[in-house]
């Protein structure tokens, strides 16, 4: 689910500082630094990738709220989703994940998580990165959205990338998610056309 489901379609909306945003960015006020900041930037590395896939897939079925409040705990829970490490984790650390209430207690998440961190460990450096970035799509292919009815929730290149990822061994990554990846990492730019985000670099 990316950032934008479940929020009413509409056009670019004024904040308190008078500057439009993407309407999903004003439903909370912990969103709006994630919005102005970090949403839709290019991400690049493979630990970094991996903390995004991971926590856009603890993200399925839950609002992103939820995951941006948790992401504090997250971090401290996996070891600040460094690959070689959560590849390192034990019977034990699963133990400890299920009762951690700073992240969501989800067992099959959990289980993907530290699953996916030992295949990603197996990659040579820079293979996700390079995977990841290599469905991205071209400059122009989309029009920017004028409003969030406009805002895909999948496309042809997340359907090729999700399958891409579980074709090398990655699980709890579907089309919509590797979708919302791709937003979240700046693959693809899906702020709203009048958006500050996106009309000031």
């Amino acid at each position: 689910m990316s950032e934008t489901t479940g929020t009413a379609a509409g056009a670019a909306v004024a904040g308190p500082d008078g500057r439009l945003r993407c309407p999903w960015a004003l439903s909370a006020e912990d969103y709006v630094s994630y919005h102005d900041e970090e949403w839709g930037r290019p991400v690049h590395g493979d630990d970094a990738l991996y903390e995004r896939l991971s926590l856009e897939a603890f993200q399925s079925g839950l609002s992103w709220i939820t995951i941006l409040r948790r992401r504090p705990g997250f971090r401290a829970a996996f070891a600040d989703f460094h690959i070689q490490k959560v590849a390192a984790f034990t019977d034990e650390d699963r133990d400890r994940l299920l009762a951690d209430p700073g992240i969501i207690r989800n067992r099959s998440k959990i289980d993907a998580t530290m699953a996916n961190a030992k295949v990603l460990a197996e990659w040579a450096p820079g293979d996700l990165d390079t995977l990841v970035w290599s469905h991205a799509p071209e400059p122009g292919t989309y029009p920017a959205p004028r409003t969030l009815a406009d805002v895909l929730p999948v496309t042809p290149e997340s359907t090729a990338l999700s399958k891409a990822l579980k074709k090398r061994g990655l699980r709890f990554i579907g089309p919509t998610t590797a979708y919302a990846l791709m937003q979240a990492c700046g693959l693809v730019n899906d702020h709203l056309e009048t958006c500050v985000a996106r009309t000031t670099p």
